[in-house]
């Protein structure tokens, strides 16, 4: 059996990515301080936020694409059908039943 667990800068640099592509507000600044500490260099840092942003940046610019296809298109419900939601499932209330529409 071998040993499967990660050297511990490698899940900052991994958890460093994904705060960054997911936009998480705390922006993986508690993984920075940590990778310092882990003697990482910067321009590798640097490398991997460069990476994490491209990425954020790409899926923000598909789903923007995706978005102005979908309004385009004459018919609402043939554009919210071909973007795979179901009529009346695009605006659901909130828990307390607020509407977000």
């Amino acid at each position: 059996m071998t040993d499967s667990s990660l050297h511990p800068s490698i899940v900052a640099l991994v958890s460093l990515a994904a705060n960054i592509a997911a936009n998480h507000p705390k922006q993986g600044l508690c993984q920075v301080d940590k990778l310092k500490q882990y003697g990482v260099a910067q321009a590798q840092i640097d490398a991997v936020v460069e990476i994490a942003r491209h990425i954020r940046d790409e899926a923000a610019q598909a789903l923007d694409a995706s978005f102005d296809e979908a309004c385009r298109r004459e018919n609402a419900n043939a554009s919210l059908a071909a973007i795979g939601i179901a009529q009346g499932a695009c605006c659901t209330p909130t828990k307390s039943g607020q509407s977000c529409c």
